[in-house]
């Protein structure tokens, strides 16, 4: 009698359990397969991997993928050869490729990021320092026509300082100049984090100026999508905006610790301390956005940096390469919930 009970109570107990299963295996062939090429792996884009890592994607039924380019013009290869479905990376490369004559230009659908992301740091503690410190300095800055080093050289010009009256190192590599300046070159770094908080940590350098702060409201990062892939993914496109106002609805309403414990998984190698600290030092200068809405003066003030960079002789439409729908969308659901 004890053996049929236990076998009646085993058999029930799997027929239980193997119904979740069963329906998580369903749900999981339901999900759409999408690829993400993210121009670099960085904790400044804390709503996108707060988004993946607290489900939200899976939620709007997107199996995401998510790679990482390592530099604009990789996302943007990767994006036009079908490699990715969407990239992720500043909006100068989807300017760029318009201006090439690509037919099937990507459009940009949502905006991440509303600062620069990186940080000047010298080799000393400079409490009043001024922009005009760097005239006949050796800086080590980023790739000619890349937005790093134009949001830079837009901030020196705001300065009423020339470019060319600051000795700029633009031959190191994306990610590598942060070991440049610990190894002893130049006399300031242009850096993104962790690099900049890694080389207080080492005592090799201390931030002197945040570039987010001293360029403005500056359309640094955004999502896009060739013409048509948004053409014929519509649904797609928008579940994945959904997902990722989520995650900036998330980052806008919890402290940086919150938000340091919730995307450690993306860091593995960054300690909380660490973690935590770079969090806080984007979130305090309202690095994101509220909502994804890439505005049209957002993009003229893109184009303006551009122009006086050099990068661009005649401005691009805004209609041509950006589309509010999705967003907009987005946003609305946020209001109506």
């Amino acid at each position: 009698m004890r053996k049929k009970w236990i076998a009646a109570a085993l058999s029930a107990v799997l027929t239980f359990t193997a119904l979740p299963v069963s329906a998580l295996a369903e749900h999981e062939k339901d999900l759409e397969k999408v690829t993400l090429n993210e121009v670099a792996h960085s904790i400044f884009y804390a709503p996108q991997y707060a988004a993946i890592e607290l489900g939200y994607f899976e939620e709007e039924g997107i199996d995401l993928t998510l790679v990482t380019g390592f530099g604009a013009d990789k996302t943007m290869t990767a994006l036009l050869s079908g490699e990715a479905d969407i990239g992720f990376m500043g909006s100068e490369a989807s300017i760029y490729t318009y201006v090439g004559g690509s037919e099937n230009v990507p459009v940009n659908f949502a905006q991440l990021t509303q600062r620069a992301g990186n940080f000047l740091v010298a080799r000393e503690e400079m409490p009043d320092f001024q922009w005009s410190d760097l005239i006949g300095r050796d800086v080590l800055g980023g790739r000619n026509g890349g937005m790093p080093e134009m949001v830079f050289e837009y901030i020196l010009r705001q300065n009423g300082i020339d470019p060319s009256e600051v000795n700029i190192n633009q031959g190191i590599d994306f990610g590598s100049t942060a070991a440049a300046f610990s190894g002893g070159q130049a006399e300031f770094t242009v850096e993104f984090e962790p690099g900049a908080t890694t080389l207080e940590k080492e005592g090799a350098g201390y931030v002197v100026a945040s570039l987010g702060t001293d360029s403005g409201y500056v359309p640094y990062t955004a999502y896009c999508a060739k013409t048509s892939y948004l053409e014929e993914h519509r649904d797609t496109i928008q579940s994945f905006t959904n997902a990722l106002q989520k995650g900036m609805d998330y980052v806008n309403t919890h402290t940086p610790e919150e938000i340091a414990q919730v995307i450690a998984p993306q860091f593995a190698e960054t300690d909380p301390e660490t973690l935590t600290a770079i969090v806080t030092r984007y979130y305090e200068q309202d690095t994101w956005k509220e909502n994804l809405i890439f505005e049209e003066s957002s993009f003229d003030l893109l184009q303006d940096i551009l122009a006086d960079a050099g990068e661009l002789e005649d401005r691009v439409p805004y209609e041509s390469l950006v589309t509010t729908d999705f967003a907009e969308k987005a946003a609305e659901m946020k209001m109506n919930k």
